[in-house]
């Protein structure tokens, strides 16, 4: 009996000792998959505590894929391993296999088949016009993930700066009416997890880069999303942001290099003077200001000098086109971040798809500081940036600043201001690869900017849709939206686009509940930016324009095969055509169509009235 009671107590002891054990457990590995056939190396960050004392393995072994090299971290909660990949590896399921000599730990890792032709996937173009939605604001098509048990921020409708529980679905719900207005491109504010306490309804603060937020849907939800966007010929562009993540990123806490976010004594924030990188009279100490200072209190900025850090943001970028399908990146506040690493990065997505495009936001008036950041300039440090294309400020700037000064203005001032910025292309690489806009999500509505004139928004609408580069207009622009407290700054000009959410008294998406000037807007900006579709002469053609004081501008888009041409009248007073002034071009071309009514025009005496644009187009 004391000897059955010995081997009970034994047991007993024994089972005690294996429960009090902690098991091991990998909590991160990333990126979460990978493909056979793909140029960017792989490189597993792997999380787990006390991993660092683990050897990897990757079983079955002889199918072409193997561990190359184990990296570890100054933190011993992290392993990068090398790992690869023959030309010939048979795609499946692996096990990544973990041992310390004591304990073994399995984990499933999937090398897929790479999707046909997914090499030379097209991007977005001149071709192209660009609907910007903020996702929060836009529709709210699953109410059942308004609030979420994995995030901190719960929907609050009421508060401008809180949740209002826009998503993904809400997004599809509505493609159509996004397709019908003549977008051919839809660029979401980021959609990856934000899980502040506050304000994350931004998406600017991410918490985990390869989580869509459960607010929005799922990463299968945003793939449905791409796919569905692809069968209405709408082209998918991506907002990322490699410069800084949110202190309640899961790696914050412990990070895997002491360097892998800018450390500083106290809290310093970046000088916001991004001219340093250009400026041979700049000192070292406000370049590094800008580059590692912080942008916000919350927003870690990272460190791309390590390149573990630089390879992480390098294949989590082709994660993401080869799991979803994307047709493009805009990357926010690109020149905070070190711009040697960032020019890297940017050669290595296009390395991985030569034709894809990436935008990025490059915020200045400053001509030549903007084309400084634009791929292939010929800059005189020998920079090259790799980033194929710019967003257009100055222009931006200019338009916004022409609607204030309608009617009779002075020297310099109105219309004036875009032929002076168009007169600056030469210092441009690119012309094809600018972005132009009159407004965004961080800009004033440019409904308010026009103080709900339908006549100059469709001046603006008439810009876009005509002048070089690729158009980009914020969601609700196309019905004159306007801030609901412009004193109040972002989160009052990011208006819910009304019709987005049950219940809601007026649906906009429905075109035949538009009224008033918002239906004169729509309309027009309908019409013209789907006649913009086939128009190859505004995507690729010419530009040649004539200077006028008196609050006009003039301009011709032409090829061999067509020309448009373009007079703005921004005063209060009616105004003839002044065609003979345009000999140059216009010899031959005495009638055309007006690209609006359809109807054909005689040029000679043609009257335009006031605030208002006339376009027409004739063939050679």
């Amino acid at each position: 009996m004391k000897r059955v009671l010995s081997i009970l107590m034994f047991v007993a002891i024994a089972v005690s000792a294996t429960a009090a054990k902690p098991k091991f457990d990998i909590k991160h590995v990333e990126p979460l998959s990978w493909w056979v056939g793909m140029n960017t190396p792989l490189q597993l960050m792997i999380n787990g505590e006390g991993i660092s004392a683990f050897d990897v393995t990757i079983l079955p072994e002889g199918q072409g894929v193997a561990v190359a090299e184990v990296h570890k971290a100054d933190s011993p909660n992290y392993l990068f391993v090398d790992v690869t990949i023959s030309d010939d590896a048979v795609a499946g399921e692996y096990t990544l296999r973990f041992s310390d000599g004591k304990r073994r730990y399995d984990r499933s890792y999937v090398i897929a088949e790479r999707a046909e032709g997914s090499h030379l996937r097209e991007s977005f173009t001149t071709a192209d016009f660009v609907y910007l939605i903020m996702p929060d604001r836009f529709a709210n098509g699953d109410p059942e993930n308004d609030s979420t048990d994995d995030t901190v921020e719960k929907v609050m409708r009421s508060n401008p700066g809180r949740r209002h529980g826009g998503d993904l679905q809400g997004m599809i719900d509505h493609l159509d009416y996004i397709a019908d207005l003549g977008a051919t491109a839809i660029w979401s504010t980021p959609l990856l997890l934000d899980n502040e306490n506050g304000a994350s309804y931004h998406g600017y603060s991410c918490s985990d880069y390869y989580l869509i937020d459960s607010r929005y849907g799922s990463n299968e939800l945003f793939k449905e999303y791409v796919d569905q966007c692809h069968e209405r010929g709408l082209k998918v562009i991506m907002d990322i942001v490699p410069n800084h993540s949110s202190t309640s990123h899961w790696w914050y806490a412990d990070q895997p290099f002491e360097d892998w976010t800018h450390q500083w004594d106290k809290y310093t924030q970046s000088n916001w003077t991004f001219s340093t990188n250009m400026d041979f009279n700049a000192s070292k100490s406000d370049l590094y200001q800008m580059e590692s200072g912080w942008f916000d209190r919350s927003m870690a900025d990272m460190n791309l000098d390590n390149p573990y850090l630089l390879h992480y943001f390098k294949q989590w970028a082709v994660w993401w086109i080869e799991y979803s399908g994307l047709d493009g990146f805009r990357v926010d506040t690109y020149p905070y971040n070190e711009k040697m690493p960032m020019s890297q990065w940017c050669k290595a997505v296009m390395d991985e798809y030569p034709n894809f495009n990436i935008v990025g936001e490059v915020w200045t008036s400053s001509i030549p500081q903007l084309a400084y950041w634009q791929g292939g300039n010929a800059n005189k440090d020998g920079f090259d940036s790799h980033l194929k294309s710019i967003m257009d400020f100055p222009l931006h700037d200019a338009i916004r600043a022409a609607m204030t000064e309608s009617g009779n203005c002075g020297w310099g001032q109105g219309m004036t201001r875009v032929y002076d910025v168009l007169s600056h292309d030469f210092v441009y690489h690119d012309l094809s690869n600018m972005m132009i806009m009159a407004a965004n999500h961080d800009t004033d509505r440019i409904g308010d900017v026009c103080e709900g004139d339908a006549r100059r928004m469709k001046i603006v609408h008439t810009l876009l849709a005509t002048l070089r580069g690729m158009p980009q207009m914020l969601y609700g622009d196309e019905l004159m939206f306007r801030s609901t407290d412009r004193s109040k700054g972002h989160p009052t000009l990011r208006v819910d686009f009304p019709g987005g959410w049950p219940g809601d008294r007026i649906n906009l998406f429905d075109r035949a509940q538009h009224t008033g000037a918002a239906k004169e807007v729509y309309d027009y900006t309908r019409q013209i930016m789907n006649w913009r579709k086939s128009k190859d002469v505004i995507h690729n053609g010419k530009t040649l324009h004539f200077i006028d004081r008196d609050n006009t501008y003039a301009y011709f888009r032409y090829n061999d095969d067509e020309v448009v041409f373009v007079y703005i009248n921004n005063t209060n007073n009616e105004r003839v055509v002044p065609w003979e002034r345009y000999s140059e071009i216009s010899e031959g071309l005495d009638e055309g169509r007006n690209v609006i009514t359809g109807e054909s025009v005689a040029m000679s005496g043609l009257k335009v009235a006031p605030m208002s644009a006339l376009v027409v187009e004739f063939a050679r």
